[in-house]
C-alpha cells in the first residue's frame, strides 16, 4: 500500500527561478501606459470632426465618350443640325487627348446630364461663341492674332473670317510642333496648304501646280515653302501692302541664301546678292531700309517669277529662263522693250568664264586699270607735292 502511494506521488520539481527586470524597463512600461491613457483621455475630451464632403473629380473624357461617340447623334440649332458625334480613334492621336485635355476643359459650361441648353442659333454662332476657350492654354497665339489680317476682317464685320477651330479641329488636330525639335513636323508641313485651302481654294490650285506646289504635295518634299513660310502662321499681314512688296525679297532669301537647302538643287545662293547688285534691288532695298510703307514700282522677286504659280526657270510656258517669256515680264513696267531687252540681264549669275565671259573680262581688266591709274596718279601729285617743298626750302622758285 505504501508503494502505491508512493507510485502516485507527484515528481519532485525544482523551485521557479523569478524573473528580475531590469529597472529601466519596468520605467518605460510604466511611462507608455500613462501616455496611452492621456491620449485616450485627449480622445474622449475632443468633439469629434466631420468627414470631409465627398468631391467628385470631372468626368474622364471616356465617360463623355461613352454617349458622344455614338452614331449620328446631333444638336439642332436654330435651322442647322450640329453632328456631335466624336470618333474616339482620331481623338485619342490628336494632341489634346496625348496631353490629356479633358472635354470639360473647352467646355466649362457642361458638368453633367442634361447638358445646358445652347442658346446660339446656328452653327457658327456657336463656334464664336466658343472662339475665346483656346486663349486659355494658348494666349501667346491668341494675342498674336489679334494684329493679323484674318482679325481685322473680323472685327470689320466679317464673321467668315477664320477663327481657331476653322484652321485646327480640337478633336482631330494632331500635333504639329515637334518635341525635340521645336519646329513644325514634316506631317504638319503636308497639311498647311490644305488648311489654307479651305478659304483659298483658287490660290491653293495655283500653289499645287506651281515649283514648290508639286515638290510638297506629288513629292512630299518638305524643303519647299509652304503658306506660313512665306505669310505667318498667326500674325498674318495683309500681303498687299507696300511694305510687305518691299519685304519680299528677304522672304525668298530665308531658302535662297540657305546653302544647306539650295546645294541639294544647284542653285546659286547669290540670287539675292546679285538682286540687291541691280537697280531694282537697290532702290527696293532702300525703301525697306528707309521707307518700308512707301510703294515703288521697281520690280521684286514676285514681279518676275510670279507669286503662288512660280514655275521653273527653264518652264517652255512661263520659265523666265526663256527670253519670250522674260520680255514678257519686263514689259509689264517697261512697255517699249524690244526683243534684245532682257539680254541686258544676267539672269542672277555672276560674271565668270563660264557665265557672261565679256563682262568677266571687262571687269577684270578695270580692277587691275582703275587702281594702276588713280594709284599713278596719286603717286604724281605727291610727288609734286614734295618736290614743291623741296624747292620752297631752298628758296627756289618751282617752275
Amino acid at each position: 500500500m505504501k508503494e502505491n502511494v508512493m507510485r502516485h506521488r507527484i515528481p519532485h520539481r525544482p523551485p521557479r527561478t523569478r524573473i528580475h527586470r531590469p529597472r529601466s524597463v519596468q520605467t518605460f512600461i510604466l511611462l507608455l501606459g500613462l501616455g496611452l491613457f492621456a491620449f485616450a483621455l485627449t480622445a474622449l475630451a475632443t468633439p469629434a470632426q466631420a468627414a470631409p464632403a465627398y468631391q467628385e473629380d470631372k468626368p474622364s473624357n471616356d465617360f463623355c465618350l461613352a454617349c458622344h461617340q455614338q452614331q449620328d447623334i446631333a444638336k439642332t440649332l436654330g435651322n442647322e443640325t450640329l453632328p456631335v458625334t466624336i470618333n474616339p480613334t482620331q481623338f485619342g492621336r490628336s494632341v489634346h487627348a496625348q496631353e490629356n485635355i479633358l472635354c470639360v476643359d473647352c467646355h466649362t459650361d457642361i458638368s453633367d446630364y442634361p447638358h445646358p441648353t445652347v442658346r446660339e442659333n446656328s452653327i457658327r454662332a456657336y463656334s464664336l461663341a466658343s472662339a475665346d476657350t483656346c486663349k486659355e492654354c494658348h494666349e501667346d497665339k491668341y494675342e498674336k492674332i489679334q494684329d493679323s489680317v484674318h482679325q481685322v476682317a473680323f472685327d470689320a464685320g466679317n464673321q467668315g473670317a477664320p477663327i481657331c477651330a476653322d484652321c485646327h479641329n480640337p478633336h482631330t488636330q494632331p500635333r504639329l510642333i515637334g518635341r525635340e525639335s521645336g519646329e513644325l513636323t514634316i506631317a504638319a508641313r503636308k497639311l498647311v496648304p490644305e488648311t489654307c485651302a479651305e478659304c483659298h481654294v483658287d490660290i491653293y490650285n495655283n500653289y499645287r501646280e506651281s515649283v514648290h506646289g508639286k515638290a510638297l504635295t506629288e513629292e512630299g518634299n518638305v524643303d519647299v515653302p509652304t503658306c506660313v513660310d512665306c505669310h505667318g502662321v498667326h500674325d498674318i499681314h495683309d500681303p498687299t501692302t507696300a511694305s510687305f512688296h518691299n519685304s519680299t525679297p528677304g522672304l525668298c532669301a530665308k531658302c535662297h541664301e540657305n546653302a544647306e537647302i539650295m546645294d541639294k538643287y544647284g542653285i546659286s545662293t547669290n540670287v539675292v546678292n546679285t538682286y540687291v547688285a541691280d537697280f531694282h534691288g537697290a532702290t527696293v532695298k532702300l525703301f525697306e531700309e528707309q521707307y518700308p510703307d512707301q510703294p515703288t514700282n521697281k520690280a521684286v522677286c514676285t514681279d518676275c517669277h510670279g507669286v503662288h504659280d512660280i514655275a521653273k526657270t527653264g518652264n517652255p510656258a512661263t520659265g523666265v529662263a526663256m527670253q519670250e517669256n522674260l520680255l514678257t515680264k519686263c514689259q509689264r513696267c517697261h512697255p517699249g522693250a524690244t526683243a534684245n531687252f532682257p539680254a541686258a540681264w544676267m539672269s542672277h549669275y555672276e560674271p565668270s568664264p563660264e557665265h557672261y565671259p565679256i563682262v568677266y573680262y571687262v571687269n577684270l581688266f578695270y580692277k587691275f586699270f582703275i587702281p594702276t591709274v588713280l594709284g599713278g596718279m596719286t603717286f604724281f601729285v605727291l610727288t609734286d607735292i614734295y618736290r614743291r617743298i623741296v624747292n620752297r626750302a631752298k628758296g627756289r622758285k618751282h617752275a
